[in-house]
């Protein structure tokens, strides 16, 4: 029934942000005109958290080794938040170019 899902971040510098996820993520992409890029996510996975209203969501992307990929950003000019250790894994937060937050985490549950 469902074969996909398609995530949006929305940015105060959308061409910049692109250009981070193309470059330096080196994620795969299509353009689908005038340099509007659409990106291949890596495999996900979707937790349901109890919330106030319902109508807030978040974007995590995960790695397996969260050091190895901050050195990777950082050789990348990118500058991480320092990690911190939470119950579910170790996360940190980097900022993309139009200013918004966006955290890397590496889990310490199971994976589906």
């Amino acid at each position: 029934m469902i074969n996909g899902a398609h995530v949006i971040i929305y940015s105060t510098d959308a061409e910049a942000d692109r250009a981070f996820f193309r470059d330096v993520l080196k994620f795969p992409h299509v353009d689908v005109g005038h340099g509007w890029l659409i990106f291949r996510l890596p495999d996900s996975e979707l937790a349901v958290h109890p919330g106030d209203t319902g109508d807030s969501h978040e974007l995590y992307l995960m790695c397996d080794d969260l050091a190895a990929t901050m050195a990777e950003l950082a050789a990348a000019g990118v500058n991480c938040e320092t990690p911190e250790g939470l119950g579910w894994g170790t996360r940190t937060r980097l900022t993309l170019p139009g200013g918004g937050k966006l955290a890397i985490y590496q889990p310490w549950h199971a994976r589906p």
